[in-house]
């Protein structure tokens, strides 16, 4: 059985975790698969032919975060094979980070470790209100440091410093008052959250989309700073003048919905999941 599973359908795609009976913990399988999925995403969301992209998993787990197997392993890697593993985990991360279209986190119960990383490369995380978060692990001897960059983005420096050594559980609401997730739910009301997340996205320009959040990642590397700003007169110049700007303005003058808004002009035949 396959670790994880890719279903595109209609511009949506939807990246799921499946190793429930090990509460979907990442190894060196699971990692390799999801980077082929990035990979393939990318394309898709350059493109436009996928919109919006979802993470889930299955199971009453979001993520345990590493294999207690792999982890064994691990124990007889050397410096170079730890070296060789950190990098595809950090290439997964930059992976998601970087993905062109909007994404969208669903998590239903714990994540823990990396899964934390996960969330935080994701734009818009939705959680149940029985999920649970945890950077676990310092109480291994570890330390979170391929996803630091993107979980003290999230967080903050000030509260990643306190959770990243403490190792503490946050729980849903904690984790929603620290900016880590978005919105939180009750656990039979969370698919319907992220579809209407879903609705919500598909109703922005998949162009507009695409460069708004690759300017943020740039505007957060030199906020202000005569190239940021140059970047930002360049970035919303060039938009009023491409078609999807210019379809933009006058669906809103003609009082119309813009035509990316029509199931049509995204329709994505459904791929098997693999």
């Amino acid at each position: 059985m396959a670790y994880s599973t890719l279903l595109i359908e209609a511009g949506v795609a939807r990246l799921t975790l499946n190793r429930p009976e090990v509460h979907n913990a990442f190894d060196d399988s699971l990692i390799a698969e999801l980077n082929a999925h990035l990979e393939k995403l990318h394309d898709l969301a350059s493109s436009g032919d996928v919109r919006v992209m979802v993470l889930g998993s299955e199971g009453k787990s979001f993520s345990a975060g590493a294999d207690l197997n792999w982890m064994k392993r691990m124990v007889d890697y050397d410096l170079e094979d730890n070296l060789a593993d950190s990098r595809k985990l950090s290439a997964l991360m930059h992976g998601l980070d970087t993905l062109p279209c909007p994404t969208v986190c669903r998590v239903q119960g714990a994540a823990f470790g990396g899964a934390v990383g996960l969330a935080a490369c994701c734009d818009i995380v939705i959680a149940s209100n029985k999920a649970k978060f945890c950077l676990s692990e310092v109480k291994i001897g570890l330390s979170p440091a391929v996803i630091s960059p993107y979980v003290q983005r999230a967080l903050g420096p000030r509260q990643a410093r306190r959770y990243a050594l403490s190792a503490e559980i946050m729980d849903a609401p904690t984790a929603l008052a620290l900016g880590l997730a978005h919105q939180v739910v009750d656990p039979d009301a969370l698919d319907s959250a992220v579809d209407a997340m879903i609705d919500t996205l598909l109703q922005g320009s998949p162009q507009a989309q695409r460069a708004t959040k690759a300017l943020l990642a740039a505007v957060a590397q030199a906020p202000d700073s005569d190239a940021t700003r140059e970047h930002t007169c360049q970035v919303i110049a060039k938009l009023r003048v491409s078609d999807e700007g210019q379809e933009g303005l006058a669906s809103f003058f003609d009082k119309r919905r813009p035509a990316w808004t029509s199931p049509e002009e995204h329709k994505h035949a459904a791929e098997p999941r693999s």
